[in-house]
C-alpha cells in the first residue's frame, strides 16, 4: 500500500542524498488559490455582509439566518452535549490551559546594562484575533481549543470564532463547536467559513464584525491562500499544508501500533502524508501486511487509502537509525514519532519537527486531543524554521528603553560613531545636542 524509498548503501557509494526532498509533499498551490480568492477577499472588503450571503450560498449551500451566532445557540449546544464528550473536552481543557500557563513563562525580564541604563522586554497580548475552526471533511471541534485557550491564557482581551455555515444545522456551525466556545467563555462566533471568514476578520464588517490584528487557525488551500493575500493587512499564524506524520522506528517498534498511526493520519484528507522511516526490513514488511486489514476496517477507507497510495507517502528504508534521524531532521514533519529502543535519546537529537512523540504510548491522535500539546503545526518542511501555535503566538514582544543622563553620557560617542559610519549624523546629532552647552 506504501511504496519503498529504498536509501540502503547509496550514501556510502558517495552519493549526495538531499534528505529534504527524498520524499516529495503533496501539490499545494497557494500561489494559483490566491487568485481563486481574490475576488472573494475582495468581494467581502466592498460588500461586507451582501459577500458573506453570496459566498455562503455558493460554497456551502446555506446561508445562515444570523452570520453571527446567537448566545442562546452556544448554551444550547453547550446543554446538549453527551457527558462523555463533555468530560473528553474538559479534560483536553485543562491539559492545554496547564501547558499553556507554563509556556508563558515571565511576563517581563528587565536587563540593568550600567548604572540607569535599563532595557526591559514586556509581553504585550494582541487586541484581538480571529480563531478560524474548518468544518470541511471532519468538524475539527478540537481546533476550538487549541486556538482559544493559548489565546486566553496570553490575556488577549478580544477573541472572535468563525466556522463554516452547516445546512445539516440550520446554517450554524457544528454543534461540538459551539458548545467547546460556550465551555470556554467565547460569545463571538460567525457562521462563516472559507476564504469569506479570513477576509471578514482582516477587513471587518460593518455593523457585523471589527476587524482582528492576528488571524490564526487551520483550513484547506483557500483559507492558506486567503491568509497569503491578505498578510500585512492582519498578521497570520502560519499556511499550513496538508497533515503528515513521520514515524522513525527500528525493529523493537510493533508493526500493528506503526500502521494504526499511520492510518490515523491518512484519515485527514487524501493528500495527507504518511511516511515510515526504518532501518528494518523486517518492520516494513510487517506494517505493510497490517495496513490493509487496518484500512478496510476502518470508516474512511477510501480516503486513506488514497492518502496512503499518494507519492507523498512511502516507507523508507535506511543504513542505520543516524542515517533515519537525517532523513526525518531533513523532512521536518509536523508530526514525528519516534518508536525505537532508545527513544528519548533519538528524540534529543531531532532538531526539525513540529511536535515529537516519544515511545510507543505517544501516538500522534494522543497530541491531536489530550496531552496537553498543540495540535496547529508547521508543515510542508516548515517545522525547520516555525514553530507550532502556542501561547507566544499572540504576545508581542515591546522593549522598554529607560536610560538616565549620565547613562546615555556614557555611550553617546559610541551612538555618534556608530550614525556616522552609516551616514546618518542627524542620528548622532539626536544625541550630541543633550550635551550641547
Amino acid at each position: 500500500m506504501l511504496r519503498m524509498i529504498d536509501l540502503r548503501g547509496r550514501a556510502a557509494s558517495g552519493e549526495r542524498l538531499d534528505y529534504a526532498t527524498v520524499v516529495p509533499r503533496a501539490a499545494f498551490d497557494v500561489a494559483a488559490a490566491v487568485e481563486a480568492v481574490r475576488p472573494i477577499c475582495d468581494g467581502v472588503a466592498a460588500r461586507g455582509a451582501d459577500a458573506l450571503a453570496e459566498f455562503s450560498q455558493a460554497f456551502d449551500q446555506v446561508v445562515p439566518p444570523s452570520f453571527r451566532v446567537p448566545p442562546e445557540a452556544l448554551r444550547e449546544a453547550e446543554a446538549a452535549l453527551d457527558p462523555d464528550i463533555r468530560a473528553a473536552f474538559e479534560e483536553s481543557i485543562r491539559r492545554r490551559r496547564t501547558v499553556s500557563a507554563a509556556e508563558l513563562g515571565e511576563r517581563e525580564v528587565e536587563v540593568t546594562l550600567a548604572p540607569g541604563a535599563r532595557v526591559a522586554q514586556r509581553m504585550i497580548p494582541v487586541r484581538r484575533v480571529g480563531l478560524y475552526v474548518p468544518g470541511g471533511l471532519a468538524p475539527l471541534s478540537s481546533s476550538v481549543i487549541m486556538n482559544v485557550v493559548p489565546a486566553q491564557v496570553a490575556g488577549v482581551p478580544s477573541i472572535a470564532v468563525a466556522s463554516p455555515p452547516q445546512r445539516e444545522f440550520g446554517g450554524l456551525p457544528h454543534p461540538s463547536i459551539l458548545a467547546l466556545c460556550s465551555i470556554l467563555g467565547v460569545e463571538e462566533v460567525y457562521a462563516v467559513g472559507g476564504a469569506q471568514a479570513i477576509a471578514m476578520f482582516a477587513h471587518g464588517v460593518p455593523l457585523l464584525c471589527e476587524r482582528v490584528d492576528l488571524v490564526t487557525g487551520p483550513g484547506n488551500i483557500y483559507v492558506v491562500a486567503a491568509k497569503r493575500l491578505l498578510k500585512g493587512r492582519v498578521n497570520i499564524d502560519s499556511e499550513a499544508g496538508p497533515t503528515e506524520i513521520a514515524v522513525l522506528a527500528d525493529a523493537t517498534a510493533n508493526p500493528a501500533h506503526v500502521a494504526a498511526d499511520l492510518v490515523s493520519q491518512a484519515e485527514h484528507d487524501p493528500v495527507a502524508a504518511a511516511v515510515l522511516v526504518t532501518d528494518s526490513p523486517e518492520l516494513a514488511d510487517a506494517v505493510q501486511a497490517e495496513l490493509p486489514e487496518q484500512v478496510s476496517a476502518t470508516k474512511h477507507s477510501e480516503r486513506i487509502r488514497t492518502a496512503l497510495g499518494g507519492a507523498q507517502s512511502a516507507v523508507v528504508l535506511v543504513d542505520d537509525l543516524d542515517q533515519g534521524l537525517a532523513v526525518v531532521n531533513g523532512y521536518a514533519a509536523e508530526h514525528l514519532e519516534i518508536q525505537t529502543a532508545d527513544a528519548e535519546q533519538r528524540a534529543a537529537r531531532v532538531t526539525n519537527a513540529g511536535a515529537i512523540f516519544v515511545g510507543p504510548w505517544s501516538p500522534v491522535s494522543l497530541g491531536d486531543y489530550s496531552a496537553g500539546s498543540t495540535h496547529v503545526l508547521p508543515t510542508a518542511g516548515c517545522a525547520c524554521h516555525s514553530s507550532g501555535l502556542n501561547v507566544k503566538s499572540f504576545l508581542k514582544a515591546v522593549h522598554v528603553v529607560t536610560y538616565s543622563h549620565d547613562a546615555l553620557a556614557e555611550v553617546a560617542r559610541h551612538v555618534e560613531v556608530f550614525a556616522d559610519a552609516e551616514d546618518l549624523p542627524a542620528h548622532g546629532a539626536a544625541v550630541s545636542r543633550r550635551f550641547a552647552r
